[in-house]
C-alpha cells in the first residue's frame, strides 16, 4: 500500500473478497498493512499494560517486520481482529504477544488455526469483525473483556486506540503505541462520511475534529478501548489524522452476541 487512504465504504462492499494486503482498491482504503511502520499523534505504550493487544503478522505483508493488523486477545486461544484483516490463507498469519518493538523476538507467538469472518461483511456495511483462533493459547495472559451495551458509544466517551500501525513520522516506527480518541458520534460521522455509508447501527465515529491524532495503516483490527472492555476494532476512514476525517471503529457492543459465540466455539 503506497497511500496513506483507506477503502471507500462502497469499495469495500463491492470489492471485500478481492483485497489484498497491499491493495488499494477506490478512493480511499481500510486501515491494512502498511508501507512503513504507528499510531499518529500517540505515545509509546507498553505491552505489559496492555498484555491482551496482539501484532498480526503475516507472510504477504509488505514491511521487514511482517506487521499487518492489530487483533486482541479476548480467550487465551481467542483473538478478535476486522475482518478486512483476514483475506489471506490462514498460514500466513502470526499473532504475537507481548512485543513492544516489532525489530525484536519479544514474547509470545503462535500461529491460526481457524478463522471465521462476519458473513455479512462485504454483503452490507459495517460487520468488520473477525475471530481468529490461536494454534498456541496465550495461557495465562490477561484478556479483555467484550463492551456489551451500545449505549457507551456517547458523545464524548474517552476511548483510547492501541496499535503498531503507521506514525506518519510522529513516533518511532515498529513499536507499540497509544492515542486517546473521543467519541465524536454517530451524527458527527453520518454527515462527514455521508457517502461513504457510515453505520450509525454497527460503528464508532472517534478522534479529533481537527485531526492530529487517529488510528492509521496497519493499526486495522486492533483494539479501542474503553472503560476497561473492547469498545472498537479499528475499521477504517479517509487519511489518517486529517482533519474533518476521523477513525471509524466496527461497534463491539453491535456484534458482541455473534463475537461471543466464536469465541466460545
Amino acid at each position: 500500500m503506497t497511500g496513506k487512504l483507506k477503502f471507500a465504504r462502497a469499495a469495500l462492499i463491492a470489492a471485500a473478497v478481492a483485497v489484498a494486503s497491499a491493495g488499494a482498491v477506490g478512493t480511499a482504503q481500510a486501515r491494512t498493512a502498511p508501507p512503513k511502520t504507528d499510531i499518529v499523534g500517540g505515545s509509546l505504550a507498553s505491552t505489559a499494560q496492555a498484555p491482551w493487544a496482539i501484532a498480526l503478522n503475516n507472510n504477504h505483508s509488505p514491511v521487514p517486520s511482517g506487521q499487518y493488523c492489530g487483533a486482541t486477545l479476548v480467550k487465551a486461544n481467542k483473538i478478535v481482529t476486522a475482518a478486512h484483516c483476514v483475506t489471506e490463507s490462514r498460514s500466513s498469519y502470526t499473532a504475537i504477544q507481548g512485543r513492544d518493538s516489532l525489530s525484536s523476538t519479544a514474547g509470545k507467538t503462535s500461529k491460526i488455526s481457524k478463522i471465521w469472518k462476519d458473513p455479512q461483511y462485504g454483503r452490507v456495511a459495517g460487520h468488520d469483525v473477525a475471530v481468529m483462533t490461536l494454534t498456541t493459547p496465550f495461557t495465562g495472559v490477561a484478556t479483555l473483556p467484550l463492551e456489551t451495551s451500545r449505549s457507551a458509544d456517547a458523545v464524548g466517551a474517552q476511548s483510547t486506540v492501541y496499535g503498531w500501525g503507521d506514525t506518519e513520522q510522529t513516533g518511532p516506527a515498529d513499536r507499540f503505541q497509544k492515542v486517546l480518541v473521543p467519541v465524536l458520534g454517530d451524527a458527527y460521522c453520518g454527515d462527514v462520511y455521508a457517502s461513504d455509508g457510515y453505520v450509525a447501527n454497527g460503528e464508532i465515529c472517534a478522534g479529533y475534529k481537527e485531526g492530529g491524532k487517529d488510528s492509521c495503516q496497519g493499526d486495522s483490527g486492533g483494539p479501542l478501548v474503553l472503560n476497561g472492555r473492547l469498545f472498537g476494532v479499528v475499521s477504517w476512514g479517509i487519511g489518517c489524522a486529517d482533519a474533518g476525517n476521523p477513525g471509524v471503529y466496527a461497534e463491539v457492543a453491535t456484534y458482541a452476541t455473534a463475537l461471543t459465540t466464536q469465541i466460545n466455539n
